[in-house]
């Protein structure tokens, strides 16, 4: 069976595997213009926010995915669950991107990691 890959999900840019520590990026694919670097810091941040809005409201709840539209951008940033502290950002090119698609890919690509 063949492994997933980043370069198989339709608008791919850019992902990187990030310390959700220390933000520091652990691994890095570009297949577009963006700045993995800044993407893996800002990540850790907007995934840490999550937490600490879902601990207010008395959510004991794992996140999946957080999910950022913008007008030309999608951004996953997803935890990853067999390995706490480690989160997996994603960056596609939204005109070209399948939304739904894609999030069964990235999945895919997260199973693929641990096997």
């Amino acid at each position: 069976m063949m492994r997933a890959s980043f370069h198989d999900i339709a608008g791919f840019l850019g992902a990187c595997l990030v310390d959700s520590e220390s933000g520091l990026t652990l691994m890095a694919k570009a297949g577009g213009p963006v700045d993995l670097e800044a993407a893996a810091t800002f990540s850790t941040q907007i995934a840490a926010a999550k937490l600490r809005v879902m601990s207010a409201m008395g959510l004991n709840e794992k996140i999946e995915n957080v999910l950022i539209t913008q007008a030309d951008r999608i951004h996953f940033i997803r935890p990853l669950e067999k390995a706490p502290g480690v989160i997996l950002y994603v960056c596609l090119e939204r005109k070209a991107a399948r939304l739904g698609m894609a999030l069964m890919q990235v999945e895919r690509i997260e199973r693929d990691l641990f096997m």
